[in-house]
């Protein structure tokens, strides 16, 4: 399991809790690291080590005290700023560059595990770009530096004793350290702790888009030349930069500005750090050829948007050998497959046949097909007709949008035939 404690494997350490006979109420205190990054005061920690804490002070190797305040917090990159106010200059460090740290470069992990005090742990770096599923931006650099409870917040040093990483997670399936820890990159830290320091709250870049990765699969159903990857559009919002720019669903953005995009990530980061308002050239493929379309940029908002989508219908039509049974929707099928009002057209799986390739992609009855390859289908036959002509073309596979309770999703399907 990943662990994300508050300087401990407790994500409620700092909240009080409720006695168990109902007596009056307990403060706990949390213990973690944090490095200052300026002599006026300025630290750096994890959010989850200061999320859902009443008050907060520092304590220095020289075990000097100072009340701190938090600054500013950006849960997305698990990053907060503290201010602590002093008339006397602070000893700070300073950031290295992330982007030129190696895999097998020693590094120096310094942290308050267990709430023991400074403590030094020496290690590699044993990964770049770790993805742990903690949030969108994840870049973690993995050391085997011994990184326990406690550590969290504290800084990795180079050699050249630059911060190039804030030790954050763990992963230990029995509490302690085995030698796998996550640290976030200098590289994505600064830009966020500039934010932060400026006015408390990160901007970043919105686009507009539901992505999902391009398979090998997806990939050869849409024709895509060579190896060639990128993120897949599985829904365009409304009102949104990219509807605004004529982007579409089915596009598969293969680059962003001067970034390629080879997978997701690629371009979550890429729109995440560029500014509101600023156009950006994007590199799409769609039907067959590469095209290009210029995106204003908008300002992310603060809570995510959720597209309006709907759900599903039934009654039977044609087979087309997906394994699928097909029925257009209608006030009936809409009826019995409780499908939202707001799926407006496709065709509706009503039946699935259980060894079919549809089957084996997690297809099921209710979800409704609004799309084959990059074509909107609008009923049964809108489905036979694209599927045969993707034979046609001797594809071992095809790509059909599903939606399924208001969420879409491409699926790649294998051809009986091929």
């Amino acid at each position: 399991d990943f662990q994300f404690p508050p300087g401990s494997p407790f994500e409620e350490f700092f909240k009080r809790f409720q006695m168990p006979d109902g007596g009056a109420e307990r403060e706990y205190q949390g213990v973690g690291s944090g490095f200052i990054i300026d002599p006026e005061g300025w630290v750096v920690t994890n959010n989850h080590v200061v999320d859902g804490a009443d008050e907060i002070s520092i304590t220095l190797q020289d075990g000097i005290q100072y009340p701190a305040t938090l600054h500013g917090r950006d849960p997305k990159t698990d990053l907060a700023l503290l201010k602590v106010e002093t008339d006397t200059a602070l000893p700070f460090v300073t950031f290295g560059d992330s982007d030129s740290a190696r895999v097998g470069e020693q590094v120096v992990a310094i942290g308050n595990p267990f709430g023991l005090g400074g403590s030094v742990s020496t290690g590699i770096i044993s990964a770049r770009g770790r993805n742990i599923n903690s949030g969108p931006y994840d870049d973690y650099l993995q050391v085997d530096a011994p990184i326990n409870r406690g550590n969290s917040g504290g800084p990795l040093f180079n050699l050249r004793g630059e911060v190039i990483g804030i030790n954050t997670a763990i992963f230990s399936p029995s509490g302690g350290n085995v030698g796998i820890g996550f640290a976030i990159p200098s590289g994505l830290a600064q830009a966020v702790l500039d934010d932060l320091r400026t006015d408390g709250q990160v901007d970043r870049g919105w686009l507009g888009v539901q992505i999902q990765p391009v398979t090998g699969e997806i990939a050869e159903s849409l024709g895509l030349p060579g190896d060639t990857r990128g993120a897949l559009v599985a829904e365009v919002l409304a009102d949104s930069p990219a509807e605004r720019a004529g982007l579409e669903t089915g596009d598969v953005i293969v680059g962003f500005g001067k970034t390629p995009i080879g997978e997701v990530r690629d371009l979550t980061r890429a729109v995440a750090d560029t500014d509101a308002d600023s156009e950006v050239p994007v590199k799409v493929w769609r039907q067959g050829e590469q095209r290009e379309v210029t995106v204003a940029i908008g300002r992310m908002p603060g809570e995510e948007k959720l597209a309006d989508a709907g759900s599903q219908a039934a009654d039977e039509d044609a087979d087309v050998q997906l394994g699928l049974a097909l029925a257009p929707l209608n006030e009936q099928t809409r009826s019995r497959f409780r499908v939202a009002d707001d799926v407006a057209s496709g065709a509706l799986v009503v039946n699935v046949q259980p060894d079919g390739p549809a089957a084996r992609e997690g297809l099921r009855p209710g979800d409704v097909i609004v799309m084959v390859g990059q074509a909107k289908v609008s009923g049964p036959d809108d489905v036979a007709k694209e599927v045969k002509q993707a034979a046609g073309k001797e594809r071992k596979s095809v790509l059909l949008l599903v939606d399924r309770d208001g969420s879409q999703r491409f699926v790649a399907v294998p051809l009986a035939n091929a």
